[in-house]
């Protein structure tokens, strides 16, 4: 398997960070009322995902060790200001509605991860393509998560689309069921650990399933081998 298609697969689903390392678990459950407040937070994170990976793994020769993870904490500060900023002044309303979960993304634990375990050890196309993966695999469940309450809660999906892609996608919001008084659970903290739970349940479930189709062809073929060497014998 190319390097490539093996990035792809551990940062959607193998090692998902949020799913699987379960890291940046603080501004997910917090944020993802809404589709839409799923996405900017995981495109957000994304860029900075890859701004950083991309940095380290320029300025890895020249690092030393003992320096190395204060310099990578300040490389990916410099990128969520950047990012922070043009939040601010393109996107201003959904900047508000995120609110301090924008600076925070200096203190996700996913990116000083990746920036340590892979961008510092490799090369620099890589460390790019590693971040872009990590940060869609971050973003995916950010979403996943944010429809899920979304729909419990208001009856709804896209609300807000306008906040992130400008008064066009005022839209694209879609009314699934009307309610008067929003279910609370899918809405406040406890609802999002619930369908968190129900995510990650939902892949170890489909991981096993896999798994015990891999395993039915092998045992099949272990079973006629040993057909085979009895009828010899």
């Amino acid at each position: 398997m190319s390097e490539y298609k093996q990035l792809s697969l551990q940062g959607l689903w193998k090692n998902n960070p949020a799913l699987v390392q379960l890291l940046g678990l603080c501004p997910l459950l917090a944020v993802s009322g809404t589709v839409i407040n799923g996405l900017g937070l995981g495109l957000a994170t994304t860029l900075v995902l890859i701004g950083s990976n991309t940095t380290v793994s320029l300025v890895r020769n020249w690092v030393p060790n003992e320096i190395r993870i204060p310099i990578f904490v300040m490389v990916i500060a410099a990128f969520v200001t950047v990012v922070q900023l043009t939040m601010n002044a393109y996107t201003y309303s959904l900047y508000l509605t995120l609110g301090i979960f924008i600076p925070l993304i200096v203190t996700n634990c996913a990116i000083i991860g990746r920036a340590e375990a892979y961008a510092s050890k490799n090369p620099v196309h890589f460390a790019a393509f590693d971040g872009l993966m990590m940060g869609l695999g971050f973003t995916a469940v950010l979403v996943l998560l944010g429809g899920m309450r979304e729909i419990l809660g208001y009856g709804t999906l896209f609300t807000g689309a306008d906040l992130l892609l400008g008064d066009w996608a005022a839209s694209l919001e879609v009314t699934l069921f009307e309610t008067e008084n929003p279910f609370l659970l899918a809405i406040l903290p406890p609802g999002a650990f619930l369908g968190m739970g129900l995510i990650i349940a939902l892949k170890n479930a489909l991981n096993d399933r896999v798994e015990n189709m891999l395993k039915k062809p092998e045992e099949e073929k272990q079973v006629m081998r040993a057909r085979v060497t009895g009828n010899i014998n």
